[in-house]
């Protein structure tokens, strides 16, 4: 399994969008296999599931995440996490012993980048 966080300095970016880029975790029998940082390409309608997709990512970890873009992930069969804050390795560490969970949380609002997951 692949699953990219959205991030910021090793930090789960507020965005995914406007993120620095992604750092993409293998994991295999309930560890990480393999870590890689990709940079973010751009920020463009449409764009990033597919993107994501085409690295084989089946999961995405931000902060926050508009509704479109949640439902072109849901469209790419990548399932969405959001709410989530902290390091990135904390994150996924969450994510493997199963106490991540997704707010569910829709961002709205881009006037304040960097503030959805507030």
């Amino acid at each position: 399994m692949k699953i990219a966080v959205a991030s910021e300095n090793k930090c789960v970016s507020g965005h995914f969008g406007h993120c620095e880029g992604f750092e993409i975790y293998d994991i295999e029998n309930n560890g990480i296999s393999k870590k890689e940082f990709v940079a973010n390409p751009g920020h463009r309608p449409g764009f990033l599931p597919v993107f994501l997709k085409d690295l084989d990512v089946n999961i995405i970890i931000s902060g926050g995440m508009g509704e479109t873009a949640q439902q072109l992930f849901a469209d790419n069969n990548i399932n969405v996490i959001v709410g989530a804050s902290g390091s990135t390795d904390d994150i996924i560490n969450k994510y493997i012993d199963g106490t991540l969970v997704s707010s569910g949380s829709v961002c709205r609002e881009h006037m304040h980048e960097g503030h959805c997951n507030e």
